[in-house]
Formats: C-alpha cells, structure tokens, sequence
C-alpha cells in the first residue's frame, strides 16, 4: 500500500511506548493517526504533537471501541492502517505455592479469562470492528487493497516463560488468529499480521534501569545481537514496512535481536 499524505491511521495503545512510536512514524510518513488509549493526558500530548486526534478507548468495552472508530472516521476519513498495541492481563505460575496456607494455590479461572480479554479477545475485537470499516472503502491500489491490520503479540508467543501461562498462551492465539483471518478477508483486499517483539525500551523496562542497574546490563547483555533492548522506533519501522508492502500477509514476525527466551 502507498502510503499517501492524508491516509488514516489508528493505533491503540498509542499513548506510550511501541504504540507511540507508531503513531509518531505514521504521522511522520504523512498519515492522519487517531491514538486510543485510557490514558487521556498522555494520549491528548502525543495527538498535539503529531498532528493527530485523541480517543479515550477501553479495549475491553465493545461500545468504547465502536464509539472510537467513529469518532476517528468522523476526524479523518476510514482508516486504512490499524494497528493495536494495547492490551490487558494478570500474572501468576498455573500453580503457586501459598506459605500462608501451607498448600499449592491454583491460578483462577477469572484472572486468566481477564487476560484472554484483554489480550486475545480484544485484538479480536479491534481487527474485526477496523475490517468492517475497511471492507466498505473503495480499494487503494491495483491489488485491490483495502487496508492493513497489524496485531501485536510478543515472543512469548512461543517462548512463554515461568509465570506467562496466561500472557504467553493469550499472545499465541493473537499469531492465531492471523491466518484464518486474512483468509477470512482476502476477498475484501485487506491483510493481516501481527509482530512479536523481544525485550523492549519501553517505559515500564526502562523504570528498572535506575531501580536495579545489574538486572538493567542483564537483560540488555541476553539479547544475543544487537546487545541491548529494542527500540521503540525499531518497532515502528517494521509495522510501517509491514503497512507498506502489499506482498506482507498472514505473516507473524519476530523482532527480537535473535533472543529466545529461557524457562524464566
């Protein structure tokens, strides 16, 4: 796809972090970008400073996320480049050991069902609600292309570590969901593919750095090449590559600095 001065973009999650940074590279690249995210005074910031519009969105409500796309096609026309970074879940081993009760506690059922929400069910949720959208529209190119969405998941996809049973499972079925789906829309001339990024510098990875300095030089000396976290802005190059080349679909990338991650 072309990318063309005036095109719409949304980015969930675009108050901070990868999400950010994407925003930042479309409105770079000549796109109209409308952020969602919970995070009002961060995401009215970074809307100003990029030319683009806020959203308050919760990924979790399904009228929340209708009520933004509206709000975006209203400001900027139907968007032709979704990409959704936020997300939502709990932690904890499937079992763990309780010293107050002397006995092994199970996980429960209620906080992985919270983090199948706001990981798989949600990234259902935006693709599906930016499809519609998108099937509608009037092709972009020769090929027919109506639009592109980009899922994040992580590499804990498939290198789920200790205490990840309900983050790595959940990101597993984001991969999982994106063949069936650009199946599903291939008619339609829409793509889809998600990216599953290592160890980023984003703002909760950075906060270790003055809190615990040698786990810091840990996890930077881990990634195998280059020797330090990814950046934000590494991040965005790929969705934007992914947004710009029509050939890119069905396909989960792994943007990690070749790491794979160890039992924990």
């Amino acid at each position: 796809m072309k990318i063309e001065a005036g095109m719409a973009a949304v980015v969930t999650g675009g108050a901070s972090g990868l999400g950010k940074a994407s925003a930042k590279a479309f409105a770079d690249a000549g796109m109209k970008v409308a952020i969602f995210d919970i995070n009002d005074e961060a995401g009215e910031e970074h809307a100003a400073a990029i030319g683009g519009t806020f959203h308050h969105v919760d990924i979790m409500d399904e009228a929340s996320v209708e009520a933004g796309f509206a709000a975006a096609r209203a400001a900027h026309g139907q968007e032709r480049v979704t990409l959704h970074c936020a997300m939502a879940s709990k932690r904890g081993k499937t079992l763990g050991w309780d010293k107050e009760a002397g006995a092994y506690k199970r996980l429960s059922t209620d906080d992985y069902a919270f983090g199948a929400q706001g990981i798989l069910v949600a990234s259902y949720r935006v693709a599906s609600i930016s499809a519609l959208g998108m099937a509608n529209a009037d092709p972009v190119n020769d090929d027919g292309e109506r639009g592109c969405i980009i899922l994040t998941a992580s590499v804990a996809a498939q290198d789920g570590q200790i205490g990840q049973v309900i983050y790595g499972s959940c990101k597993a079925g984001v991969n999982g969901l994106v063949l069936p789906m650009a199946r599903d829309l291939m008619d339609m001339g829409i793509r889809v593919n998600s990216v599953m990024p290592g160890i980023f510098a984003t703002p909760l990875m950075l906060g270790m750095k003055d809190r615990n300095p040698p786990m810091w030089a840990q996890l930077n000396a881990s990634v195998p090449f280059p020797k330090r976290l990814g950046e934000p802005e590494e991040f965005a190059s790929l969705v934007l590559e992914i947004a710009r080349n029509t050939y890119i679909n069905a396909h989960q990338f792994r943007l990690d600095g070749a790491i794979r991650m160890p039992p924990k």
